[in-house]
């Protein structure tokens, strides 16, 4: 996987664009997501709080970074770890 992949959920219908990543296995709803979606399976109630289009998930190291382009019902995640959203830079002050 690299940098501008699209991968698919086939648990929901999420589909996220890799920014930057790193090692391990990019999951969805409790399944793993590639770039065909797959065969259909479960949606993981562990893994199911969503996600929501135009925001950027990441991991705590850092080291993927993925944009969410469909929202869907599953969570994201890094083996088994829940990514988080990203939070915006703060912008310097104005005075």
């Amino acid at each position: 996987m690299k940098p501008g992949s699209r991968l698919k959920s086939s648990a929901c219908d999420t589909e996220v664009v890799v920014i930057r990543c790193g090692s391990g296995t990019i999951q969805c709803g409790g399944a793993a997501m590639s770039e065909g979606g797959g065969d259909a399976v479960e949606l993981n109630p562990d893994f199911a709080g969503g996600s929501v289009m135009g925001k950027r998930y990441v991991d705590a190291a850092g080291t993927t970074e993925l944009l969410c382009v469909k929202p869907g019902k599953g969570s994201l995640a890094l083996d088994g770890t829940v990514l988080v959203l990203k939070e915006a830079k703060p912008l310097p002050a104005s005075d």
